[in-house]
């Protein structure tokens, strides 16, 4: 397995951040790579939770696993290529002042125990590190751009 984080400090307080997180299906609104978001299920945020994305001809699901408002989000990519054992999200809020927040995104990819699949896991990691630098820019931006 391997794991890839990335930090960015947001001008937004934490529970402000994670209103935007909770709202799971909207991540379009902010992520400049999602063409389309949608719920699977309505109802509030829980364990179990599912969006569908679509970014240009590719589609996944993303399923929730953990939970711990104003904190932790921590969702599943499904529809991955086959060789792909798992990829996890998980989203870390720290306050960091008082109107502030160090939003972490970590990147977990398993493939498999050989060497040639350790190797893969690191270049997917850093690839999907890309993604997570351009979800926090675009969560910065669109939270930022309201306290104007």
């Amino acid at each position: 397995m391997a794991s890839v984080t990335r930090t960015r400090r947001i001008l937004a307080t934490a529970p402000a951040v994670w209103m935007v997180l909770a709202d799971f299906a909207s991540i379009s609104d902010w992520a400049d790579f999602v063409d389309h978001s949608s719920a699977l299920r309505g109802g509030p945020l829980d364990t179990g939770s599912t969006r569908r994305i679509q970014t240009g001809r590719t589609v996944v699901l993303e399923r929730v696993t953990e939970v711990d408002p104003p904190r932790c989000l921590a969702y599943e990519i499904e529809g991955l290529p086959e060789r792909i054992s798992s990829v996890q999200n998980r989203w870390s809020l720290d306050p960091a002042g008082p109107d502030a927040t160090d939003v972490s995104v970590t990147t977990t990819v398993a493939v498999g125990p050989r060497p040639p699949q350790r190797l893969i896991e690191r270049v997917l990691g850093r690839m999907l590190a890309g993604r997570s630098e351009a979800m926090l820019a675009g969560l910065a931006a669109h939270l930022e751009a309201r306290r104007v």
